[in-house]
């Protein structure tokens, strides 16, 4: 049966769903693994049970975590807009370094001008019936890009005036998680993060009768603000078992300085200057939210069970950049501080081995070109991540000998063999951490004479990146002394 007879087949269930682009006859695509990637938005490397923290729950991503490969040091470049997450799915979706992807973004790139395919495309152009739905924010139409969508969301569930600087200690909380009169997530009478999972059910039971194998692009908006759940999640997250981060701090330095002063929207639902118990509140919604969306993970992984598809099917989670969530002094992700740029990574699938990690850096969007490799699609030249499959079969140590960060202008960094350089050049500071030792980056070491030489090392190999990366800031000119 082809989709479209399937379609018409599910009925008034299947409303919601888009028709496929156009009709295409039967493809080769015998024993071709199907391909489900599950997104998270705003959900930090260190919010998974599984990977440490045991203040959050997450039993289904504790699956993955057991089930699959996780590598524990997946980064995201950064961003050229405080909306962090359009640099990263734009990066994802066409799979090009930042600053290149930019050129996408603001459509002066020629090769997408002329007609250069997006993830979606490529993985269609080798046999898959391709399906989306949730959050999008990519300056392309998802609808052309898919076979079939649901529910395309935009960057977030629209934030209610009562939802910022709060709360306050000793005064009524305006604001609710719960409370359906907020909208947001609550728009449309269901949960965003229900009606996700609904879709991925639908889709999954289509997929399965489908004669080609399938890729699910399934994008939550959880847990990005509004961190709203039903209350029974929230309930689960007393204020008395919330901790304040080891590098809490009231107000970062130099917030102003860095783009992540009172302007800034994200930092804004938090008042100024933090305490801890605005900081234990904002973290006990985080959580919630957090816990919500893994009772959908778990309904969608229940729905690949069932549907016998579950041996063929390569799984990959992650999010598209951390958040702060008070640590120094920060909410937001518009920072490059590992809590903000670090994300969870984990794949599951035939021949991947199980409750094994990986702690070689990579990024993200790596997962877009390892899917090409496992879907037998055309890799283009202007592909600039690389697969994972290497790293996961044990044919090399690492991918990249350094990681790269850009913000704006107001932020850059390298992470190169347990150091990170982090820069700040509107504050002109040199900030340099010891990962290893310091993983909280708390103490800055760049004061230090013996550390001369490594800061210059790490410098030199931040001027390289920017080439790679197509970064146009003038580094040497804000920072002669390290050269």
């Amino acid at each position: 049966m082809n989709r479209r007879n399937f379609l018409k087949a599910l009925g008034a269930g299947a409303a919601v769903l888009a028709l496929p682009r156009f009709a295409r006859g039967a493809r080769s695509s015998a024993n071709r693994p199907n391909i489900l990637f599950i997104f998270a938005d705003d959900q930090t490397f260190e919010a998974v049970r599984a990977l440490g923290n045991d203040e959050v729950h997450t039993p289904n991503l504790d699956r993955l975590v057991a089930g699959g490969t996780t590598f524990t040091h997946a980064y995201n470049q950064g961003s050229w807009t405080g909306a962090v997450c359009v640099a990263s799915r734009t990066m994802l979706n066409t799979g090009m370094f930042l600053w290149h992807a930019h050129k996408v973004d603001n459509k002066t790139d020629e090769r997408f001008q002329q007609g250069a395919k997006m993830w979606s495309e490529l993985i269609d152009s080798a046999g898959y019936d391709t399906y989306m739905t949730g959050k999008w924010h990519v300056k392309a139409d998802a609808k052309s890009l898919f076979d079939t969508t649901a529910h395309i969301r935009g960057g977030m569930p629209q934030q209610s005036p009562e939802g910022y600087n709060r709360p306050i200690e000793g005064k009524a909380d305006p604001w609710r998680p719960y409370d359906k009169q907020f909208g947001g997530y609550w728009e449309g009478g269901r949960h965003w993060s229900e009606v996700l999972a609904d879709d991925a059910v639908a889709f999954l039971e289509q997929g399965s009768k489908g004669e080609n194998p399938f890729f699910m692009y399934l994008a939550f908006n959880a847990p990005h603000d509004p961190r709203q759940s039903p209350k029974e999640y929230v309930d689960k997250y007393p204020l008395n078992g919330i901790k304040v981060p080891k590098n809490f701090a009231p107000e970062h330095p130099d917030k102003d300085a860095i783009g992540c002063g009172a302007k800034l929207r994200d930092e804004r639902l938090a008042p100024f200057p933090r305490t801890p118990y605005s900081v234990k509140v904002n973290r006990q919604e985080y959580y919630a939210i957090i816990t919500h969306m893994d009772a959908q993970v778990g309904r969608i992984l229940g729905a690949l069970e069932k549907s016998g598809k579950a041996e063929n099917t390569y799984i990959f989670f992650s999010a598209d950049h951390g958040l702060a969530v008070g640590r120094h002094g920060l909410m937001g992700k518009q920072n490059l501080y590992d809590h903000s740029v670090r994300v969870p990574l984990m794949v599951v699938g035939p021949g991947i081995k199980k409750n094994a990690r990986i702690d070689a850096p990579v990024y993200l969007q790596d997962i877009m070109p390892t899917t090409l490799e496992l879907a037998g699609a055309e890799k283009p030249d202007y592909v600039q991540f690389k697969s994972l499959m290497p790293l996961m079969q044990g044919e090399t140590k690492k991918s990249y000998d350094a990681i790269y960060g850009g913000y704006l202008d107001v932020a850059r960094m390298v992470t190169q063999d347990g150091y990170k350089l982090l820069l700040f050049p509107k504050a002109k500071k040199v900030l340099l951490f010891n990962l290893k030792e310091d993983p909280q980056e708390m103490t800055n070491l760049a004061a230090q004479r013996k550390q001369e030489k490594r800061i210059k090392k790490l410098f030199a190999k931040l001027l390289a990146l920017q080439e790679q990366t197509g970064d146009q800031l003038d580094l040497k000119a804000l920072y002669p002394g390290l050269l």
